[in-house]
């Protein structure tokens, strides 16, 4: 996928739109936290994975180059995918770019505190606020969630 932010921002460039800001998908990882998206959205691959664009779970030092190339291209913002297990992640791209860095708080993880909390199993506003806050502490400036609007009515509260 190499390419790809250079490419829109040439495009935007081009066309009148240098002040666009670009947020790359800079470390998306081959996760199975990906799953109830995938299957609302019928977007389950029908055969073998997504494996080829999406990085090895295990493997910081390319998330690292993968981010270097993003910015390099043009990418204003950086992004982590999914979000809770790579805390790790987000915390050395913040250190070590000092990019504004997003996160994605992805179906699964927010499926796993919706589950446990129908369940009884933990309080779902103190878990919501706790793994959001996770994400914030790691470096993350901004956050996508499924728990967006949830999360901002506890801040007013």
């Amino acid at each position: 996928m190499d390419g790809r932010v250079a490419a829109i921002r040439n495009l935007l460039d081009e066309n009148g739109f240098a002040s666009t800001p670009i947020m790359s998908y800079a470390a998306k990882y081959a996760s199975g936290f990906y799953g109830p998206f995938r299957e609302a959205a019928e977007s389950t691959p029908k055969f073998g994975d997504r494996k080829s664009h999406q990085m090895d779970p295990a493997n910081v030092n390319e998330a690292i180059r993968e981010v270097a190339l993003d910015i390099d291209e043009g990418a204003d913002i950086v992004m982590v995918k999914p979000a809770l297990a790579y805390l790790d992640v987000i915390y050395r791209v913040k250190t070590e770019f000092k990019m504004p860095t997003a996160a994605y708080q992805v179906s699964g993880e927010y499926a796993m505190i919706k589950a446990a909390a129908r369940n009884g199993w933990l309080d779902e506003s103190r878990i919501m606020m706790e793994s959001l806050t996770a994400i914030k502490r790691a470096g993350a400036d901004l956050i996508l969630t499924y728990y967006a609007v949830d999360a901002a009515k506890t801040l007013l509260k």
